[in-house]
């Protein structure tokens, strides 16, 4: 999820699923769909949440060059919000007025492809994804081993620190095991003499879901733990993993080194935050907001609990598939692959460079991709050095769980997890509790 677009983006991250009330009275209108006869072009639907700004542009570019490149097969685009997204697919499928292509959180794939939306990439476009995208973005495409689409936005967490503050305190590298992590959180956390807390140490933010959990998960899949277990039909926090990740955000918190009612996002762009876990849409927002400022943020690999463990962080993404319903899904694939497969010279980049149009339009908007190879050439030797670490942890990230009660598993430990941060849960606790409900959720939605 990228920053130039940083309205969009904070606000998709927020999943209220209510449907307003204008998407029901006129929102559902089918849009007209071609008979393919000659003068009568197939017009193919594409529902996203680039509704806005730099991303509504950046995909509006790619689809004008196709309308104006094929006379037999037209794209439309559609969109709303992303906090509408989810609940616009179900309740348009529902009514028989799903689009032809689709762009889903891919957290949402399980509960998509339960409920019939979603089609099976055929096995030749399958096989193109999975050869063509880092594992992490292949899996998040997929539910129960079906690549269902072509990854599109893929976004992994890594650590950022301001090294201004990690200088004051006598700090000279970013941590790399979580002992470090610890000892720096506290010696950069400053307060003044009335206890108010004027720097955390390490950020921990209760600003909605993709940041409360996100930062838990990412620091879970660095302990080798998961959330949901393999076969997705219970919850695997109340593991030693998960039991040890608790643990520290519950001894930073105690110990004043965070504190989770501060904004992260304000305040580590105000120097008031040493570090925090995010994903790499991030830069390019703090790269703008910050202005000289920016020089004092790094980006390090995600801390390990022990110096010789192995390298593990969290993925987020979304891609493009197409609906089950749809009347003309060849054409949709087809699409698809040109947008996403086919590549075309990058200007600017080595001679020789070429890139997807998807991969170049994320990069437009200040995001990645799971095609490394399109990444390497179009950041290029001079791009931010910040973005490496995020790139790099395309061949070790771990995606989201994405079974049928996904979102609200998710919703479900956030809650648990700010109970925790928040003094009302112990540790013990919001891991019984979570597991508890995570359960139920996740094995009532099989």
């Amino acid at each position: 999820m990228t920053p130039a677009r940083r309205t969009a983006r904070l606000s998709r991250r927020h999943f209220a699923l209510a449907l307003p009330s204008a998407l029901l009275a006129s929102g559902c209108a089918a849009p007209h769909q071609g008979t393919g006869r000659p003068g009568d072009p197939i017009v193919l639907t594409l529902l996203t949440h680039y509704a806005s700004g730099v991303l509504k542009e950046a995909l509006q570019g790619p689809v004008d060059e196709w309308n104006a490149g094929h006379d037999r097969v037209k794209v439309q685009t559609k969109a709303v919000e992303f906090t509408d997204l989810l609940t616009t697919f179900m309740v348009r499928q529902a009514a028989g007025q799903g689009a032809d292509i689709l762009h889903p959180y891919c957290l949402w794939n399980g509960q998509l492809v339960q409920a019939g939306v979603l089609r099976p990439a055929p096995r030749e476009y399958a096989e193109e994804i999975t050869r063509g995208y880092s594992r992490a973005a292949v899996d998040a495409a997929s539910v129960r081993g079906q690549v269902y689409g072509y990854p599109t936005e893929v976004q992994t967490y890594a650590l950022y620190y301001n090294k201004r503050l990690l200088r004051e305190a006598g700090v000279d590298r970013p941590p790399r095991t979580w002992r470090e992590l610890e000892e720096t959180a506290y010696r950069t956390a400053r307060q003044d003499r009335f206890g108010n807390t004027l720097v955390q140490g390490f950020g921990l933010s209760t600003a909605d879901d993709s940041t409360t959990v996100g930062q838990t998960l990412a620091l879970l899949s660095a302990a080798g733990g998961r959330f949901v277990s393999e076969d997705g039909r219970s919850t695997a926090i109340d593991s030693p993993a998960g039991r040890a990740v608790f643990d520290l955000e519950h001894r930073l918190v105690t110990g004043g080194a965070s504190v989770p009612g501060v904004n992260v996002y304000k305040a580590f762009r105000s120097g008031q935050v040493a570090m925090v876990v995010s994903a790499g849409w991030w830069t390019g927002s703090l790269k703008t907001l910050m202005g000289e400022e920016y020089r004092d943020v790094g980006v390090a690999p995600l801390p390990l609990p022990a110096a010789d463990g192995k390298r593990a962080t969290l993925s987020t993404g979304f891609m493009l598939g197409v609906n089950a319903a749809g009347r003309h899904p060849a054409a949709a694939w087809e699409f698809l692959r040109w947008l996403n497969t086919e590549k075309v010279r990058v200007e600017g980049a080595e001679p020789g460079g070429r890139a997807t149009r998807m991969s170049s339009l994320q990069v437009s908007a200040g995001s990645l991709t799971g095609r490394a190879d399109d990444m390497r050439t179009l950041l290029g030797a001079h791009s931010d050095a910040n973005l490496r670490p995020f790139l790099d942890a395309l061949a070790y990230s771990v995606p989201e769980p994405n079974v049928p009660g996904a979102q609200q598993a998710k919703s479900l430990l956030r809650k648990n997890i700010e109970a925790l941060w928040t003094g009302q849960q112990s540790v013990d606790q919001a891991l019984r509790t979570t597991r508890r409900q995570v359960d139920r959720e996740v094995s009532r939605s099989w």
